[in-house]
Order: C-alpha cells, then sequence, then structure tokens
C-alpha cells in the first residue's frame, strides 16, 4: 500500500496533514501523529517497526522520518531503551526540561511541560552544566521534601562556549565562568592557552563535556582582554549568555536586495493611511519606531488608530532571517548598545515608521467610548507616513506646560494630540475601575563619560506622555487578543498568573501584623490588590507594602493558551505592538495576516504544539536578555563604587535575608549587603513572613523598607558584589526596642524559599521593578552562609553582596 493511500484509512489518517504539506514537498507524519501512535502502541517501538506502520517505505520517507525522530528526541518528546526501541517522554515516568545550575553545585529541573522544579544533586549535577537539557526520573524526595531527580540521558548540550577569567598555575590552566551558575572551571591543558595570559577574560571552548568523574575540559578560542578594558562588561554578558551576535551569511544574502524605500508594488490592495497626522512618540536616545498613533474626536468618543510597524511582510515564516529572528527571541537593550533581533537595514530602516517615507503597517482600529469602553475594532493592512518624530518630552511640554515655541512648531498636529490626551485620560479612568495594579517604581540609566565610564545614575522620569502611549498600546493588544480568540486561531498570549498559595499566605501573614488584610479571600483578584495599595498610599511604610505585594506575584510568560493576565486585569492579553523587537509580536502578527487573507485553522503555519514551544523558547529568551543586561548593570555599578570605598550614604532597605539585609543607596540606586556579622553584637533571628531581622537581646529590628546609614566597605567587581557597614539605623522602625519574639518567629533562622522549595536569588531593586509582570526574586545566600539564625559579630569580619 502506497503511503498516500495509507493516510486515507481511519487507522493512519493524520490530522495534521494540511499543515505538514504546506509545509514539506513529501511530507510524513506530523509529531502528533508519531506520539499518538507510539501512545496507543503501549510498548516501546522499534523505528523500522514505526515505520512500516506508518506505511514509509521509501528511502527518501526513511530518511524523513529519521530526521524527524532525532528532533523529537532532541526536544524531550521521545527516548530510545538501551535496545535502541522509541519510548515516548511523559511526565510520569521520565520527564524531559531544562538544567538550572546553582553557585553551590546542585541544580533544578524545569520540566518542559510545566510544573514543579526538580531537585538535582551535586552528584547528579557532576554530568551537567547550567542551561544543559536532559531527561531524568524522579528517584524519591530529598531531605526538604523536595522531589529528586537522576540524570538519564542528557538530551542537549547548553554551553559549547564559556566566558571566564583565565587563571594559570603549574602549567595548568582554569577558566572560571563569569555565569555563576555554571558551577565547574574548565580545565585548560597547557597547549591549549591559544597566547592567552593569567588575569584576562576569555572564550574557553568545550571540547569535553562533564562526565560523572571528569570536569569540563576545554581549549582557549577567543582572548577578550584586560579585565577593566571600557566596555568589557557589555562583551562577557553577550558571550556568557550566547546572545547571537554576528548575521549569518545567508541572512546577509536575504537581506541585501533590500533597499532604503518600500517598493510600490507592496503599497498595493492596502488602505492608505498617508493623509493622516499619524505620529511616532518615543525616547529622546530611540533610534527604531515600530508604533505610531492618530486620534480623533467622534459624536459617541473617539477614533484611535495604531499602526504598528509590518515586520510580518519582510521576515517570513522559515526563511533564514526568520531563524535568525526567532533564534534572538528579542532585541537586548544594554545601557551603552543594542543587540537588535533584526538586521539594521529592517529595524532602523523599512520597518521603523520614520518621518516623511511610506511605511507599510498593520494598523488597529478601535472606537472608543465616553466611558473608555471599546465598542468596535478591526485590523487591516495600510500604508502610512509619518507626520513627526515627537519625543515623551516635547509632548508633556506641549499638552500639560503647553510650551508655545512647540505648540506653534506642530500646530497642525496638535487638535489630534489634544484628542489623544483626552482618550488617554478616559481609558485610564477606565482600566483603574477595573483594578489594574499600579505600582510606584523608578527606573534607571546609566550614564557615560568619554573614556566609557560611568559618570552617574540617574532616574528616568515617566510623565503622561509615557502613559498616554501605554494606554494606546495597552487597548491593541487586547484588542488583538479578543480577536484571535474569537476567531479560534492558536496564538501567543501573555499571560500572568495571580499569587501562589503559598506566596499569599505569606503575604497575608506579614499584612496581618500591620493591621492590614488583602479581600479576596483564597483568591484575590487584580482589584483587590489596587484597593490595598490606594489604603496604604499615605503611610510611612507605604513602600514596604507595594515592595511585598510586588514580590508575591508571578512572573509573565508568553503561552499558546490564554491564560489572562493578572497584573493589568485583562481576561486576554497579547504583545502585538513590537514587532520590531519582540518575536511573540511577529507571530500575532502573522496570525491576524491569516485570517485577513482568509485562512482557517488548518492551514495555519503553526500547530498549537509549536506555538506553546515558541512561547517557553520566547519566555526563555527575554529571561536571558534580562539576565544579561542585569548582570552588564551589576558590574558598571559596582565599577562606579570602586572610588567610594569608606564614603558614607543613606539608603534603603531593599531585601532582608538570613545573612544580612540589602541596601538600595539614595540617589546613586546601587545596592550592597551589609553582612549579619557587621550588624550589632548580638543574635538575630530572620523571620521570612515579616521581612527582617531582629536582635535576641537588644531588640533591634531591622526591617525592608527601613531607612539606614552606611560605609562603602569593598567592592568585589568578579563576583560583581559590593559590601557595607552599617552605621546608624535613620529609620524609627530600625530603633532598639525591647519585645518579647512573638511566637511566629522561629528559634532559629532558615533561608527563604520559593513554592519549589528553591534558594532564591536576590532580587533587583524595588526602585527598578518596571511592572507588575516582572516578578521580584528573593534573594539566595551566598556558599558558606550559614543559615543558623545565630550569628554573633567577629573581629575583622565581613560580608559581601551582589550588587543589584
Amino acid at each position: 500500500m502506497s503511503r498516500s493511500s495509507g493516510k486515507k484509512t481511519a487507522k493512519n489518517a493524520d490530522p495534521h496533514h494540511i499543515r505538514e504539506a504546506k509545509k514539506y514537498a513529501n511530507p510524513i507524519p506530523s509529531r502528533e501523529f508519531i506520539l499518538q501512535h507510539l501512545a496507543s502502541a503501549g510498548v516501546p517501538m522499534a523505528q523500522q517497526e514505526l515505520a512500516s506502520q506508518l506505511t514509509l517505505h521509501n528511502d527518501d520517507d526513511l530518511e524523513a522520518l529519521r530526521r524527524r525522530l532525532n528532533a523529537m528526541e532532541r526536544d524531550g518528546q521521545v527516548v530510545r531503551n538501551r535496545n535502541g526501541a522509541l519510548c515516548i517522554v511523559n511526565s510520569k515516568d521520565l520527564i524531559a526540561g531544562r538544567v538550572i545550575g546553582h553557585p553551590d553545585g546542585f541544580g533544578f529541573l524545569r520540566p518542559d511541560e510545566g510544573g514543579e522544579d526538580l531537585f538535582v544533586s551535586p552528584r547528579q549535577m557532576r554530568q551537567l552544566l547550567h542551561n544543559d537539557r536532559a531527561v531524568v526520573r524522579v528517584v524519591g524526595l530529598d531531605r526538604r521534601g523536595r522531589k529528586e531527580a537522576a540524570v538519564v540521558e542528557v538530551l542537549e548540550r547548553g554551553n559549547q562556549l564559556v566566558v571566564g577569567r583565565l587563571y594559570m598555575d603549574q602549567g595548568v590552566g582554569f577558566v572560571v565562568p563569569d555565569n555563576k551558575r555554571l558551577h565547574q572551571d574548565i580545565v585548560i591543558p597547557e597547549d591549549n592557552f591559544n597566547d592567552a595570559g593569567h588575569g584576562q577574560m576569555v572564550v574557553a571552548e568545550i571540547v569535553q563535556q562533564p562526565t560523572k568523574r571528569t570536569q569540563p575540559i576545554g581549549r582557549i578560542k577567543d582572548v577578550l582582554g584586560e579585565h577593566m578594558a571600557p566596555g568589557m562588561e557589555t562583551d562577557v554578558a553577550i558571550r556568557t549568555h550566547q546572545l547571537p551576535l554576528e548575521w549569518p551569511d545567508e541572512v546577509q544574502q536575504e537581506i541585501a536586495h533590500l533597499g532604503r524605500e518600500v517598493d510600490e508594488g507592496a503599497k498595493q490592495g492596502r488602505v492608505d493611511l498617508r493623509h493622516l497626522p499619524l505620529v511616532t512618540i518615543d525616547g529622546a536616545d530611540a533610534r527604531d519606531f515600530d508604533d505610531a498613533v492618530y486620534c480623533e474626536a467622534k459624536p459617541k468618543g473617539w477614533r484611535l488608530l495604531v499602526c504598528i510597524a509590518d515586520v510580518s511582510s519582510y521576515v517570513k515564516p522559515g526563511s533564514a532571517l526568520d531563524r535568525e529572528a526567532k533564534l534572538r527571541g528579542n532585541s537586548v537593550y544594554f545601557p551603552d548598545r543594542v543587540i537588535p533581533m533584526l538586521p539594521e537595514v529592517l529595524s532602523n530602516g523599512l520597518c521603523s515608521l520614520n518621518p516623511a517615507v511610506d511605511r507599510l503597517c498593520m494598523t488597529c482600529e478601535l472606537y472608543v467610548n465616553k466611558e473608555g469602553v471599546v465598542t468596535r475594532s478591526r485590523f487591516f493592512e495600510a500604508v502610512m507616513r509619518s507626520q513627526a518624530r515627537l519625543t515623551y518630552d516635547q509632548v508633556a511640554e506641549m499638552l500639560i506646560e503647553g510650551d508655545p515655541e512647540l505648540c506653534t512648531t506642530h500646530a497642525e498636529l496638535l487638535p489630534h494630540l489634544h484628542q489623544l490626551y483626552a482618550l488617554f485620560q478616559v481609558l485610564r479612568v477606565a482600566r483603574s475601575e477595573l483594578g489594574a495594579i499600579d505600582f510606584d517604581t523608578t527606573e534607571t540609566r546609566i550614564l557615560f563619560n568619554q573614556e566609557h565610564k560611568v559618570e552617574r545614575i540617574v532616574p528616568v522620569v515617566r510623565n503622561d506622555a509615557h502613559r498616554l502611549i501605554e494606554e494606546c498600546m495597552l487597548a491593541a493588544n487586547v484588542a488583538a487578543a479578543r480577536f484571535l480568540l474569537r476567531k479560534k486561531l492558536p496564538a501567543l498570549y501573555r499571560n500572568h498568573d495571580g499569587p501562589q498559595a503559598e506566596k499569599l499566605l505569606d503575604l497575608k501573614e506579614f499584612l496581618g501584623e500591620l493591621g492590614l488584610r488583602l479581600p479576596g479571600g483564597e483568591k484575590p483578584q487584580t482589584r483587590d490588590y489596587a484597593e490595598l495599595l490606594d489604603q496604604v498610599r499615605d503611610r510611612p511604610d507605604s513602600h514596604l507594602i507595594q515592595t511585598v505585594l510586588l514580590r508575591s506575584l508571578s512572573q509573565a510568560v508568553y503561552s499558546a493558551e490564554n491564560q489572562g493576565h493578572f497584573g493589568l486585569s485583562f481576561a486576554a492579553y497579547t504583545h502585538f505592538t513590537s514587532p520590531i523587537r519582540r518575536y511573540p509580536d511577529l507571530i500575532v502578527h502573522r496570525a491576524i495576516r491569516h485570517l485577513l487573507k482568509g485562512g482557517t485553522l488548518e492551514d495555519f503555519d503553526y500547530s498549537q504544539t509549536e506555538l506553546q514551544g515558541l512561547g517557553e523558547h520566547c519566555s526563555a529568551t527575554e529571561r536571558r536578555a534580562d539576565e544579561a543586561t542585569r548582570d552588564v548593570t551589576s558590574w558598571l555599578k559596582c565599577e562606579y563604587m570602586m572610588d567610594k570605598i569608606g564614603e558614607e550614604f543613606v539608603g534603603i532597605i531593599t531585601s532582608v535575608t538570613s545573612f544580612g539585609i540589602f541596601v538600595e543607596l539614595d540617589e546613586i540606586y546601587v545596592d550592597g549587603l551589609v553582612h549579619i556579622t557587621a550588624l550589632d553584637n548580638d543574635y538575630y533571628h530572620f523571620d521570612p513572613v515579616g521581612h527582617r531581622l531582629t536582635g535576641e537581646r537588644s531588640g533591634m529590628v531591622y526591617r525592608l523598607g527601613d531607612q539606614v546609614k552606611i560605609q562603602v566597605a569593598a567592592v568585589n567587581l568578579d563576583d560583581r558584589k559590593i559590601d557595607f557597614i552599617l552605621v546608624e539605623a535613620v529609620g524609627a522602625k530600625a530603633k532598639s526596642r525591647r519585645r518579647k519574639k512573638p511566637a511566629s518567629e522561629p528559634a532559629g533562622e532558615t533561608t527563604p524559599r520559593d513554592s519549589a522549595g528553591k534558594n532564591r536569588k536576590k532580587p533587583a531593586s524595588s526602585r527598578a521593578a518596571a511592572s507588575a509582570v516582572k516578578d521580584k526574586k528573593p534573594v539566595s545566600r551566598k556558599q558558606g552562609d550559614k543559615p543558623t539564625g545565630r550569628k554573633r559579630r567577629g573581629p575583622g569580619k565581613r560580608g559581601k553582596s551582589k550588587a543589584e
């Protein structure tokens, strides 16, 4: 029987055949169908038997099946037993996932299918490194009650190149990885030094991955330079986090024909918006402009146009450009440079809505009534011409301060800007009534001098122009999510879960000590958080309460299934407005275009399974970008503080841990640690729920949000750590007071842990929290910090911390 005729039978009918036929000239059964077939068999199956049952007989089909099964094995969907037969990986027996390393030598496996992380002991971690992918089996529980894993098979090595500092000792070298999650040093034989010198920053290529008995062995591939060279921090972060930097030759070939102007043929069949006064409003240092807005008054409200650069017209699925964009996942913004998701000819050229040039766009048209409710929306392809490139400050000066010079210069645009401002105020009130959380946080910006050294760190001041654009983008994103749900086409959604049960319990206990209550019972809603924030806004400890509320929330992720956005109080939310810098937005554009062209679920480019994988990948690249930029910021802040040792500053306690307090300095926004050994000569008990350290004899209390005066004691650039000594407890809440130890306080302290039981990492400063969707990860103790809860200050002892 031929393969094609076999597919027509009920037994072999592949429901995804249309999709596969669209992708491949000679398609074979889909991954989903293969998994379904293996599951129905109920026993391991040899590859030859599987091919026979799928009626795949000719050489091309067998080769295609071999490649597909290898890819499925690499992705952790199947494994082979000792006899080479195929077995399905499932959450009951075998679990595939990504390894998350810890500097202390243990690790965790984050399952591909979601769920609780599995603990990987130091013994099992000998054969693994951070970011490897592996299949494990659950072998029991560790002493803390966490599921413990044993490695069955390493699926994929996540580290071929490692960035670090080279040290030499008696003819043998070793590279200490800059990424502290890589817990093993890379051994470098003498003949593999490649002219690198002791103490230099290098890139090591691993030539032999770690095993149960041996460390990883490598050779020096590149010498980055001296440790303190200008720009070294960004070079190191790019390579440490394996951020793609160069454009492959095949991408260069694909974009070689692109010019500076849009082809006339590409403008045909689109709605012409070139006559409308569309404008871009961005920061003064922005280089790419992916959104433009226009607003006009209507009898019942307003008509709003949100025009987004039509990246999907240039980046086609399956192209080399698409593969590279997917690999990158998003643009990465460092203090001194940008690693873009798309080449400059697109990101700053054809896909950037520059003024006075024609550009292709995907437009969201919204009709909003006077109560701020979107009554009607639609999407369409258009061609536009931006009438002006405005900055946030310019718009604020025109609309709020009435700057006469700017108002005269942009007199033709001013009426439409006023309508935008009126609409913004209505939208903001409407969203507030929905219960959206409004955290009062501060972002910072690092300014450099001519020698590329940090000159100062300044806050980024948000004004109503920032909020105006934000409301327009939120409205368009919500409209996109609703459109896709209404059409029942799978896409990527931006999901943000409410607080987990354990965090919620701790939060309520903390609030109870302050005489406060979070409404909503066991499942509080966004409006309950917003109500509490409004209630405490004028309290002297409002900063403390806001920080604890923020840290109780989860991290937002991308997923193929809509689960709503807790922080924004939206039942459905997606990312539509930044396809130049975020791959999920490009996927959403493709889905919308597919529907506009009359496409259906059956002939869409992506299956639900593929989209889920893309969501997990894009969530991972987003975290990778955050970690890379955080590493650079921490390095630069340490470098900035190196000449300030001995100076005194006032700051706020931003985190309390079993081993000390982290303090963020006022006006310069730098974090450091006052180690518990540098506090008063007393025993200190850590209360993770109350976020405080309490002296056993003195009654001295150090709590999150208290103000203290410190002296800079030491700076360790290698470990990104700044060490403070306490000079004075300025805040009233930190003054000495005798009291009985509450029954809720443990006799000894414990390290704070998240719902998976893992040691948590130190959070970024609460002032740098950009939004409710960013999870604040509590701090983990350093190696050597003993969670005993009874530390006495000793002569000459000093602790160290990570800067941010």
